[in-house]
């Protein structure tokens, strides 16, 4: 049997020689008895034990896979283990009952997610992520399980169990143990995850945010609009940790959210893109990020059809206020330095008007030249044409309207990045690549008559 494919069903057909075990001193006569009551009795007789002893009933499973490794076993154990929280998520809290205080119930979990096959490392995931979001909250007066004082063993402590849990989740996203089921169960767990801030952080620092980014895009299917949604509920609940958002503002993930919003007709999806832009819109450069992707137009387009969530109908106003008061206070200069920090140039009415260039060249001095470093970085990484042509056509918009243009860029280096377009494939490319050395060796007034 091909253990990817293995279901629940399969698993729970199974007979397991519980009395060879007994046998064997690995489970003892009182856990073999509680076996007896449960294993394959119906489902009304296994809740009404679970709601009498349902703490023993947890100690036993634990335990079982904590001694055991016969792997036809663990499965079954896991398969009960899962049937029995999927019928009834509440019943999570028994792994924090008191009595366990000093039992290390998250371990074989965690350990399974690493060991095992893929049926075990999914179960062991999601059961998991229940145990985790059961757990007593702080000022409770109860003490969840790895959080006990005072225990003579090592215990696995929830930061650690969380850690793991980010940095198994991390690994499906780079590489799934199942082609098709890897990563939607990996997504799936850290939409309810990320609300934890150890979460939060662990996420950031492996790097995981970037493996969210290439998810989000346009779904057609039941399936790939659910992976979707839980992807953009990850993005926004990392909307509300700074480390988080700073990556978000350096990737393309505004882009990508954008059209997201633009072309989906789930409700879900789009209240939780665009709550995700109100909660971005105040901080650092979203804002211009937003109207540089002509978000006020689909935020006056999506306000005109018949939403029923009075959450998404607040957002969007909101969202339609707050960047009408974005666009009154952001100067031109503020938009074309993000089109340049976000690196995909295009020709926006700015790069080739006069006033433009008379009014802000100066600007271009700020930070140590640092958006004129940047354009030479462009011409130095980026493949897209378009980018390269604008980027050699500002440059020498910069030598004609800065006095000391042709020196400053001079020392820059510029003239060996520009030379390497020279022979680009892309006829814009070499024409503008043309105009900036003509103007860096000749000067504008020069270069302009020879461009006559």
């Amino acid at each position: 049997m091909d253990h990817a494919e293995l279901t629940l069903e399969q698993v729970l057909k199974r007979d397991i020689p519980w009395e060879t075990y007994m046998t064997t001193k690995l489970i003892s006569a009182t856990r073999l008895q509680h076996l007896r009551r449960y294993d394959k009795k119906p489902e009304s007789a296994r809740a009404q034990l679970l709601d009498e002893d349902g703490p023993a009933y947890v100690h036993l499973f634990v335990s079982i896979l904590r001694d055991i490794f016969k792997e036809e076993t663990v499965e079954y154990v896991l398969a009960l283990i899962f049937e029995m929280l999927s019928a009834n998520p509440t019943r999570a809290r028994l792994f924090h009952d008191k009595s366990l205080a000093h039992e290390d119930t998250y371990e074989p979990f965690l350990r399974l997610l690493w060991k095992g096959n893929w049926f075990i490392q999914e179960k062991s995931c999601k059961i998991l992520a229940w145990i985790i979001s059961a757990r007593p909250k702080a000022g409770t007066g109860a003490i969840a399980n790895g959080e006990a004082s005072g225990s003579k063993k090592q215990i696995t402590t929830i930061d650690d169990v969380l850690k793991g849990l980010v940095e198994w989740l991390c690994a499906q996203l780079k590489q799934p143990s199942h082609p098709t089921r890897g990563v939607p169960i990996a997504i799936s767990c850290l939409s309810s995850l990320l609300k934890e801030p150890v979460v939060r952080s662990s996420f950031v620092q492996a790097d995981g945010v970037k493996l969210l980014v290439p998810l989000i895009s346009p779904a057609s299917t039941q399936q790939s609009i659910q992976l979707l949604y839980e992807t953009c509920l990850c993005v926004w609940l990392l909307s509300y940790y700074e480390p988080a958002i700073e990556y978000l503002a350096t990737s393309r993930t505004m882009q990508r959210l954008t059209e997201v919003v633009k072309s989906s007709t789930k409700e879900k999806v789009v209240r939780v893109v665009i709550l995700t832009f109100r909660n971005l819109l105040p901080k650092g450069t979203f804002g211009a990020q937003m109207v540089d992707l002509g978000l006020p137009h689909i935020i006056h387009s999506l306000k005109t059809q018949a939403w029923s969530d009075e959450d998404l109908l607040d957002a969007l106003n909101q969202l339609e206020e707050g960047l009408k008061d974005k666009i009154r206070k952001l100067s031109s200069f503020d938009k074309y330095k993000q089109e340049v920090l976000l690196g995909h140039l295009d020709w926006n009415p700015m790069h080739k008007e006069a006033n433009f260039w008379r009014e802000n060249v100066t600007s271009f001095e700020e930070n140590d030249f640092q958006i004129l470093r940047v354009l030479l970085t462009i011409l130095d990484t980026s493949n897209d044409p378009r980018s390269l042509a604008v980027a050699c056509f500002d440059l020498s918009q910069f030598i004609q309207y800065h006095a000391a243009g042709r020196v400053i860029l001079t020392d820059l280096k510029a003239k060996e990045r520009v030379m390497k377009l020279m022979n680009h494939e892309n006829a814009e490319v070499t024409k503008h690549a043309l105009l900036c050395i003509q103007r860096l060796l000749l000067g504008a007034k020069y270069a302009s008559f020879l461009q006559a």
